[in-house]
């Protein structure tokens, strides 16, 4: 780990992930004693705001979605006097030269946290450079999307590394924050139980889904581009894969863990053409009822017809020895009946029950990572019902319960920004996406456009509050496999 910088740079600075995200999870920090001594925070977007006026902005913001306990006008106070602003069209290189003046000495080292639009990521780059933003002592955080193909993504990528070497570069994957996710490798790595079957040996098959139930918002203009694949299995799915399949790293670091999940990602199996069909399924959401609310089809949305899948479910292999032959079920979409995130990891059998002839029927074992609305890890085990069994052994499925909620409830749980943007600041690459992470997963997700585009594929309708297409119940059915739901 590098040392923590004395100023941070948000692009972006007024857009919805600031106001949602970013300035809570900052205030956080600073509630908590974690930010350097001194960190001066410069926001900047093209809205005309002097100082005064995005501290104001700011407090709305915290007002408004900053959790009633965490409230505290001293604190408030005390975190906008770190706030400066300075207007930038990020477009043209006219004003870096203002904002460079604006942020002052740099020596004390600065992290630029950069979300923008695409279309802004070289010329943005290519401005911080011709000012002296992109040195030694800077370090740059970027939010996705970085790109909407491996094509696209290079450019970024070459852009970025023209000004700062991959050991300044920090990609954002927000899922990777999260507290749970982080729990997948202590689960895994920390206790014995598990190493030795979390292999094809022991495990059937892994599902993970990530269901959203709402659906366009105000993001009509960036989905209809990007889709279900794009949005969230290309980052987020693929992440959560990579930490459930990657071998045990040697140490806790980010060289370590990130090579050891690249790996994963190189031996997804490519899906090609002439399997695309058998292997994955899309669908578009229509009009129907989510959380007894009558809601309206994507279409009617989005104000005109369109063939943007808002769901996708996919049978992923990866061929290496560990998982040779285990299916990994991969789903997501919007207006689903549920908001939830989870990764169920379900074991092979027993090979000889002892209790079939006295009527007792075994249920395989299963291990479930449940990643949010709740957050726990619930492992389903077999246990004989009570009784004097005469007329047979009953035995049922009960969960071996971990409640993060429970069993850490003296712990303020943080938003995942708060520990990602600690984390820039510090300079901890661990839980960010290296370059060669994102590019395999882009080889794997524009095999499968490919396929729907030698196919002529187009997504099939599913009402608003149903788990997707019938295709996606089929796609886990024909391996004898029900969706966890």
């Amino acid at each position: 780990m590098t040392e923590a910088v004395g100023k941070l740079l948000l692009f972006g600075a007024t857009g919805d992930l600031a106001q949602r995200m970013l300035l809570p999870s900052l205030y956080g920090l600073h509630a908590d004693g974690l930010l350097p001594d001194g960190l001066t925070i410069t926001g900047t977007a093209r809205t005309d705001h002097d100082d005064a006026a995005y501290q104001a902005f700011a407090k709305a913001a915290l007002d408004e979605f900053l959790p009633d306990d965490r409230h505290d006008d001293v604190v408030i106070s005390a975190f906008l006097d770190r706030l400066r602003y300075q207007p930038l069209d990020a477009s043209t290189l006219d004003g870096f030269a203002a904002l460079a003046e604006k942020i002052g000495d740099i020596s004390g080292g600065l992290a630029i946290f950069l979300s923008t639009a695409p279309s802004l990521f070289e010329p943005t780059i290519e401005g911080l450079g011709s000012v002296g933003l992109a040195g030694p002592t800077v370090r740059i955080g970027l939010e996705k999307p970085l790109g909407h193909d491996l094509a696209s993504s290079r450019a970024i990528n070459d852009a970025v590394a023209a000004a700062f070497p991959e050991e300044r570069t920090f990609r954002i994957d927000h899922y990777l924050g999260k507290e749970t996710v982080q729990n997948i490798l202590a689960l895994r790595f920390g206790n014995s139980l598990f190493e030795p079957i979390w292999n094809a040996r022991g495990v059937a098959h892994v599902q993970i889904t990530i269901a959203e139930t709402v659906g366009l918002e105000d993001r009509a203009g960036y989905y209809e581009g990007a889709g279900a694949l794009r949005d969230m299995v290309q980052n987020h799915m693929l992440q959560l894969l990579a930490l459930i399949a990657m071998e045990p790293p040697a140490r806790f670091d980010g060289t370590s863990i990130r090579d050891e999940k690249v790996k994963v990602l190189r031996s997804l199996r490519r899906i090609e053409p002439p399997d695309v069909a058998q292997l994955t399924v899309t669908g578009q959401y229509g009009a129907g009822a989510v959380a007894d609310k009558i809601v309206k089809s994507y279409a009617d949305e989005l104000g005109k017809p369109s063939t943007t899948e808002t769901f996708v479910a996919i049978k992923a292999h990866v061929d290496n020895w560990r998982w040779q032959g285990v299916p990994f079920y991969l789903r997501t979409g919007k207006r689903l009946p549920a908001r939830q995130s989870e990764i169920a990891i379900q074991f092979k059998g027993v090979p000889h029950s002892i209790f079939a002839e006295r009527g007792g029927r075994l249920q395989p074992n299963t291990l479930v990572i449940r990643l949010q609305p709740d957050e726990y890890v619930r492992l389903l085990v077999m246990a004989k019902q009570p009784g004097l069994d005469r007329d047979g052994i009953r035995l049922r499925e009960v969960p071996l319960n971990l409640s993060l909620d429970t069993e850490f409830a003296g712990t303020r749980r943080r938003i995942a920004y708060e520990r990602l943007l600690l984390d820039l600041i510090e300079g901890d690459p661990t839980l960010f996406v290296r370059r060669d992470e994102v590019e395999a997963q882009w080889q794997w997700i524009d095999a499968i456009r490919a396929g729907w585009a030698a196919n002529d594929s187009s997504p099939k309708p599913y009402p608003s509050g149903t788990w997707g297409p019938s295709a996606a119940i089929a796609l886990t059915e024909r391996d004898g496999v029900t969706w966890t739901e």
